[in-house]
């Protein structure tokens, strides 16, 4: 039977309309996701379009069958190409959306009585009389118990305690038989002598999850030494604006929800400039002794600031650096070992040649070591093996990031990728939106180049007093002002755009 020149390139036809189906779609993916500018969208699509036509060349005619089953095997490799493609951007889309954009946190204000009460739960314990916290906390406290109180269809007994000892004490001597309390306390009742045992002698019964929207600051017009010249050049200012970011780094150690208020235990505030592709970390000691942002300028340890949320985190630290953080990152440090295993390990430059002083007994040689995610975690945390003490931690801390930012932006990264995107869920989020963090892939992609990363720690001086947050004194750091006012310094360097070295950041 004759083939018709109709039947002859009818196969062709067909094929190349699905293959032209196939890369339209995915053009339109890429354009979607926002992550390449739209000259490589043009590049990615005019490439499609050749493979499209050298592809109908050779299929076009169905009775070169030599020809045309070369045109298919070249058909099936793209479309291959495009669905493993196509795979990898949903993965990464899906991971971004997972963490960018949170705009609230979760508070979780519990129940407990003692171990050997009788209730079970809530219901159990409508009757009791319930201990709280008379001031701090208060706002938090008053909404759980609205909460309580539509729960159990009745008004729930409250007695009032002045603090946290006085609240404890309370509960074990049967002055009340359940109390009240923001879970991010029970870190607390650690540092206090003669409580350290205090949650093991009690039990949670209920937990009330109080939610709060975090705030976010628009970034403030920052202007170079150029355009204090001429202040009237508003569109020059507000490009300024687009690519300065003021960020806050949360480091939590705690292996509850990532949206939980919890204690932050790493303190960085990274200043970001894209233009100058410049980012200068500065760290706070998590002990540092400074009033928050709720204590009518009574001082507390900077740790305890993220008991009382992310917002209070980030005012307190706009106060004491005269600043307006426009972004978070919060990292729980206890699962931030999966990404740096997803990554393959990264390389921490050591400041010392030292052995951890805890049950892993790392030891760390001065230099460069290449670690995994527990030796990772244990170098971070470390700060008995120095003189510098918390000092240090915070410094080693900061070397950790960088390892991490080192790594990801290697071309290594492509080894693990999908477990990288895999490990960032649940242990890493941020409030920057998804096309902040687009535009600045993009921007990357365009104009290429590498970014320097500097980090400069404030100081201060061991000291013991009575924190805000705390029933009884405790070791704080009471600030270095000349370390505080240099770091001031140096961030509103970098938003003007003035290039700093590592001699900037390293006197003292």
């Amino acid at each position: 039977m004759r083939i018709t020149k109709k039947q002859d390139r009818m196969p062709g036809i067909i094929l190349t309309i699905l293959l032209f189906v196939a890369e339209i779609a995915f053009t339109v993916l890429l354009l979607y996701t926002n992550l390449l500018s739209a000259k490589y969208i043009g590049i990615v699509f005019a490439v499609l379009l050749v493979l499209l036509l050298i592809d109908h060349l050779l299929i076009r005619k169905f009775r070169k069958q030599i020809r045309f089953w070369i045109g298919i095997i070249l058909m099936v490799i793209i479309l291959a190409v495009l669905g493993i493609a196509s795979f990898y951007i949903y993965k990464t889309v899906s991971a971004l959306d997972d963490i960018t954009g949170v705009n609230k946190e979760i508070t979780e204000i519990n129940v407990y009585v003692k171990q050997d009460d009788a209730a079970q739960s809530l219901m159990d314990a409508a009757s009791y009389s319930f201990g709280i916290l008379a001031d701090l906390d208060r706002e938090n406290t008053d909404t759980a118990l609205q909460q309580m109180a539509s729960e159990t269809g009745g008004e729930v007994s409250t007695k009032e305690y002045s603090s946290l000892t006085e609240l404890a004490d309370g509960l074990l001597k049967g002055d009340c038989q359940a109390i009240v309390l923001n879970r991010a306390y029970m870190d607390v009742f650690d540092e206090i002598d003669n409580y350290a045992s205090f949650s093991s002698q009690i039990r949670e019964i209920a937990s009330e999850q109080v939610e709060k929207l975090v705030e976010r600051n628009t970034p403030a017009p920052v202007q170079t030494d150029v355009q204090a010249e001429n202040s009237s050049d508003t569109t020059q200012d507000a490009a300024v604006t687009d690519q300065i970011y003021t960020i806050f780094v949360s480091g939590i150690d705690t292996r509850g929800d990532i949206t939980a208020s919890s204690r932050s235990d790493v303190n960085i505030v990274l200043t970001v400039n894209a233009r100058t592709k410049q980012v200068l970390m500065i760290s706070t000691p998590r002990d540092y002794y400074v009033p928050l942002s709720i204590s009518n300028g009574v001082p507390d340890k900077l740790t305890h600031a993220g008991i009382y949320g992310i917002n209070v985190c980030m005012d307190t630290l706009n106060m004491l650096y005269d600043t307006d953080i426009n972004y978070y990152f919060r990292l729980n440090f206890a699962g931030f070992v999966q990404i740096i295993d997803a990554l393959g390990g990264i390389t921490v430059d050591s400041d010392y040649d030292f052995t951890t002083q805890n049950s892993s007994g790392y030891h760390f040689t001065k230099g460069p070591n290449q670690v995994n995610g527990e030796q990772a975690l244990a170098f971070c945390r470390e700060r008995y093996a120095f003189s510098a003490g918390d000092r240090q931690r915070g410094k080693d801390q900061m070397k950790v990031i960088q390892g991490v930012i080192n790594k990801a932006t290697s071309p290594d990264i492509l080894k693990n990728y999908l477990s990288l995107l895999d490990s960032l869920s649940g242990c890493f989020e941020t409030n920057i939106p998804y096309d902040v963090i687009t535009s600045l892939v993009k921007q990357q992609l365009d104009e290429g180049g590498s970014w320097q990363v500097l980090s400069y720690s404030v100081d201060g001086t061991g000291d013991t007093q009575k924190p805000y947050s705390m029933s009884q004194k405790a070791y704080v750091m009471v600030p270095d002002q000349t370390t505080v006012d240099k770091a001031k310094t140096l961030m509103q360097k970098v938003r003007q755009g003035s290039m700093l070295s590592e001699a900037d950041v390293s006197a003292q």
